[in-house]
């Protein structure tokens, strides 16, 4: 049976064969091996639930989900599973991939005997990473629930790592011990908090991903000013879950479709939601619009646009070959022409890329622009 030192030292060689781990990077990957900060349950996705594979019952598996290139289920439901033998509903939280570990750290440009703040502790790992660059005492995590922090701090602990671990609200930061030289999120943010930059030093980096309730994929780097403010660039495509406050609602399908208003659409949803710098351009023009996708048989499935604050929605059916799509629209707003809007508004532009959008975050508001002109969409 393959053991874990065997399993971390392929990882390792995987994830710098494939250009995400560097070379100032690999040596603390060496040293913090993922499975000590795993808990003995995780969960698999199996449909619409979620499946404990526990480490007592089946430690092969458990081992193998430790350290494949994927992210790890690592709470569901706040920590209550909603179904016998906690079976889950709805993750909250995970240890997230290791490729994208390894490119944020990179990306976040850290050097040794800097002191950086991480938003979001989870299992502790990126943490253990951090210090094991950084140096002890270097690193400050804060984690908003408390069984996770807990259980981070005691992985910590026993791997020998100086972090302190903060149970609060990340959003928040941690003033006590700024400023930092360099803050990451590991959580996502519509509202990027400006107390991140206020508890950076000017000239620092904050890394951050950036969300809308449309489109999750966009990392920000930011640049802290002197006055408290940070600009920064899209230097990356990530999908982490939110803050735990910027949660929103969750989007539920309607039962009842009878009523809604009917069209059509020779644009096809795949040109909209599956293609990433369009995506993002969609996610700054509609604001409060989830997406939904179900699929049906012979590759035909039904993109679902839902407010739940207003109560709006929209379906658009796919069918293979087919150039036009029907559409059905509900309440106030009309989603779908709000997205096919935005869609064109984009293409106006000349399809900007995603590297070409950028973030600016004062301590009373916030704005995207893009590289070239003033062209300019609140957020």
């Amino acid at each position: 049976m393959t053991d874990a030192a065997e399993l971390s030292a392929r990882l390792v060689k995987d994830l710098t064969n494939a250009g995400a781990l560097t070379s100032d990077w690999r040596p603390a990957f060496e040293a913090v091996p993922r499975h000590r900060f795993l808990p003995d349950t995780v969960w698999i996705e199996d449909g619409d639930r979620l499946l404990p594979v526990r480490r007592t019952a089946d430690h092969a598996a458990w081992l193998a989900l430790c350290y494949a290139n994927e992210a790890v289920i690592t709470q569901v439901d706040d920590g209550v599973p909603a179904e016998p033998g906690e079976v889950g509903q709805e993750i909250t939280s995970s240890s997230s991939r290791p490729d994208v570990v390894a490119s944020m750290l990179a990306a976040l440009e850290a050097e040794p005997g800097m002191n950086a703040l991480e938003i979001g502790t989870g299992t502790g790992w990126n943490a253990a990473l951090l210090a094991e660059r950084l140096g002890p005492g270097r690193v400050t995590s804060v984690e908003v629930d408390p069984a996770l922090a807990g259980r981070a701090r005691r992985a910590l602990q026993e791997s020998g790592h100086e972090i302190t671990v903060v149970t609060g609200d990340g959003a928040s930061g941690h003033p006590e011990h700024a400023p930092f030289d360099r803050v990451i999120a590991t959580v996502a943010a519509d509202r990027v908090p400006p107390t991140w930059a206020a508890q950076t030093r000017p000239g620092g980096r904050v890394l951050v991903p950036w969300t809308t309730d449309f489109h999750n994929g966009a990392l920000v780097a930011f640049t802290v000013n002197r006055d408290a403010t940070m600009r920064g660039r899209i230097v990356g495509n990530v999908a982490f879950m939110r803050l735990r406050d910027q949660r929103g609602k969750r989007a539920r399908l309607p039962r009842d479709v009878t009523g809604a208003r009917r069209s059509s659409t020779e644009l096809h949803p795949y040109d909209v939601v599956g293609e990433y710098d369009v995506s993002l351009a969609v996610g700054l023009k509609v604001p409060r619009c989830k997406l939904v996708v179900r699929h049906r048989s012979n590759g035909a499935y039904t993109l679902w646009l839902v407010d739940p604050w207003s109560g709006s929605w929209a379906n658009v059916k796919v069918e293979p070959g087919t150039e036009k799509h029907p559409v059905h629209q509900s309440g106030d707003r009309n989603l779908w022409q709000e997205v096919e809007d935005a869609y064109h508004w984009w293409d106006a532009l000349d399809r900007p890329t995603a590297t070409r959008w950028g973030l600016t975050v004062t301590p009373d508001a916030q704005h995207t622009w893009l590289d070239t002109d003033d062209n300019r969409t609140d957020g």
